[in-house]
């Protein structure tokens, strides 16, 4: 199958106003008759839940925390992106459209990526309406800093804590709407299975965390807003409840999963300490504004950062790519770390570390700007640490961070299935091969705020309301399947705990589907995955039982997705026999070690459909068609 994204004919810069001209619109009297779905409150959750509350519908808002403001995006660290052009370095809103695409190594849709740019000056101007506290400079304007893949300073951050105070903004849109009456929030629920009736989404199950009791709640439409798959492989920078199983059990019902090889390894992560960790933590790409990366020049080189002299030194972002160095894009700066670690040249006791050195920063504008700036970030990393980056260089390496892949969706942001739409993380429009840095926060925020409102409408405009309701037969059914599901979850009586299978699983995943991949380690982890799947199956073991609050249930449950999404992932990853983004194959690199992409074979969007357990998924295409952007080899030197 040919996919079809849907996108407005017309030039580039105007297609989203001639869509919003043509789109059909819904009687604000009528909005009262409709009800919507939205799962997860994180900012592009809870962002459409509170704007969609404002124009009238009634929303139901689900999340599996105590609270939605608790949800992933609160850990984002560096800023958010916009085109405001505020230092007047020759910023533009088509700057940061062919910015996003080259940074997406020419592997996204070029109308959803003009429409975010276009529309990221309004979210900077909501968010400051609802008193996020952006940094600002000494006259009072909103200050701008500089991440990867950009020559320009376009990022609004508040410290490192953008992502805290831009969810703290959208949950008291949200609250207003719970007050209001037009929002219900249900917290401690996990959605288990989407309804679809006569071939639309009009519904889903979940379970009540606390209780464990598991109930359906239908609806004229479901917006899926759950983030992304990293936790596949059991240590990334997500929380330990990020999961795929909302996603993943749509693409169980029919959803296309679109492009699940694309994953992003983030350059600047604490590097792993040990097995005792449950996941890894995250230093901002902002810090790479102020400090350098390096390592030895010679291999084995142990002595301590102070003793090694700076002709010994090799800064190696600055040396292989000098036009834009330290603030190269995440997936080139990731591959580069790990290619001096490979050489012998890391750091600390495992050999995996590069330096980031704030030294010649201090010299230059003193320790207190940097206090100023980055201040909290030095303190998390002293803390777990226990060094003082002041005075000796951070330790870093590249780690699991953000999946570009996600469920197809069309310019509408609507899945391949009427009635589901999806949004941020969740699905694959935007951000191509590789996620420049900044950007997550734009694009969930673009979509709750300034999409969804839009492009919802039009498909409920031609929907009569509240045509389904929980007792039909499809509820009934999706109910009897999920009780079904967690009976058989907790009638195994293993030895083997949830975590060992999920630990298991991502040692799989990171040393042949991670970094770098091969026609060899793929067909090995298409291979291992399946047995230990076949293995989880027979031997996991779950305390507990199903009517109370149990987490082990509930990451088994998880856990069960992972196994089966892994091969996805794998299977993916070994069709695209090219290297682009996040997805590098050594298969397919220049001399140099740079990524060789194939656009003549490979220039689409994969959208897989399942068809059954037992079954290969098919694997369907979406052209993409660069009219406005000529490919080119993508050089950051």
């Amino acid at each position: 199958m040919i996919l079809d994204g849907k996108c407005p004919s017309g030039p580039l810069s105007e297609k989203w106003d001639k869509y919003r001209r043509e789109m059909k619109l819904v009687n604000p009297s009528n909005k009262r008759k409709f009800r919507i779905i939205v799962v997860g409150t994180g900012l592009a959750g809870a962002s459409a839940a509170a704007s969609l509350g404002e124009l009238g519908y009634n929303v139901d808002a689900f999340c599996y925390q105590d609270s939605a403001r608790r949800a992933h995006s609160i850990a984002a660290q560096g800023g958010i992106n916009a085109a405001k052009n505020y230092p007047n370095d020759g910023d533009s809103i088509f700057r940061l459209f062919y910015d996003t695409i080259k940074g997406g190594d020419f592997r996204s849709r070029e109308a959803n990526v003009y429409r975010l740019a276009a529309v990221s000056n309004n979210i900077i101007d909501q968010c400051v309406a609802q008193g996020v506290p952006f940094a600002r400079d000494y006259a009072g304007y909103l200050d701008n800093r500089s991440f990867g893949g950009a020559q320009v300073s376009r990022t609004f951050y508040a410290r490192g804590q953008t992502g805290q105070q831009l969810l703290l903004g959208a949950y008291s849109a949200l609250s207003r709407q719970v007050k209001n009456g037009s929002v219900k929030l249900h917290c401690r629920s996990e959605m288990l299975d989407i309804v679809i009736v006569d071939g639309e989404a009009k519904g889903i199950t979940v379970r009540d965390m606390v209780t464990g009791k598991i109930s359906s709640y239908a609806a004229d439409a479901v917006c899926l807003c759950t983030g992304g798959y990293a936790n596949v492989f059991y240590l990334s920078t997500n929380a330990m409840g990020s999961n795929v199983t909302a996603t993943y059990r749509a693409y169980k019902k029919g959803a296309f999963f679109a492009n699940p090889c694309y994953t992003q390894i983030h350059p600047t992560c604490i590097p792993v300490s040990g097995e005792h960790q449950s996941k890894l933590t995250l230093m901002s790409e902002s810090l790479r504004n102020d400090g350098r990366v390096w390592v030895p020049k010679s291999s084995g080189d142990k002595r301590l950062p102070h003793e090694i002299p700076e002709n010994e030194r090799d800064y190696y972002l600055e040396r292989k790519y000098p036009s834009f160095g330290n603030l190269a894009p995440r997936d080139i700066s990731s591959r580069a770390a790990k290619e001096v670690c490979d050489e012998g040249r890391g750091i600390g006791s495992s050999g995996r570390g590069v330096y980031l050195d704030f030294a010649e920063a201090i010299g230059r504008i003193g320790e207190g700007k940097v206090r100023e700036r980055y201040g909290n970030l030095f303190e998390m990393y002293e803390k777990i640490t226990g060094e003082n980056a002041y005075r000796q260089p951070m330790r870093i390496y590249p780690a699991p961070h953000y999946t570009m892949g996600g469920l197809w969706v069309d310019y509408e942001l609507q899945s391949n299935i009427p009635g589901l739409f999806v949004l941020g993380e969740a699905n694959f429009s935007d951000h191509g091969a590789n996620r420049l840095g900044a950007s997550a926060l734009m694009q969930g925020l673009a979509d709750g705020y300034f999409v969804i409102p839009y492009t919802i409408s039009n498909y409920l405009a031609q929907t009569k309301p509240g045509k389904v309701e929980t007792c039909s037969p499809e509820f009934v059914k999706s109910m009897v399947e999920c009780e079904a599901s967690i009976k058989r979850l907790l009638c195994i009586e293993g030895k083997k705990t949830v975590n060992e299978f999920h630990r298991e699983l991502g040692t799989i995943m990171w040393e042949n589907v991670g970094m770098a991949r091969s026609r060899e380690s793929l067909t090995k982890a298409l291979k291992l995955i399946p047995e230990l799947r076949a293995e989880f199956w027979k031997s996991v073991k779950i305390t507990g039982s199903e009517a109370e609050l149990n987490q082990e249930l509930e990451k088994a449950g998880r856990v069960a997705d992972f196994l089966e999404f892994g091969e996805l992932m794998a299977r993916d990853a070994l069709q695209r026999n090219e290297s682009c983004g996040g997805h590098f194959r050594v298969e397919y690199q220049t001399a140099e070690g740079e990524a060789t992409r194939d656009d003549k074979n490979f220039c689409y969007a994969a959208a897989w459909e399942y068809k059954g357990p037992d079954n290969e998924p098919e694997m369907h295409t979406e052209p993409l068609v660069f009219e406005n952007v000529h490919l080119a080899v993508r050089s950051y030197k």
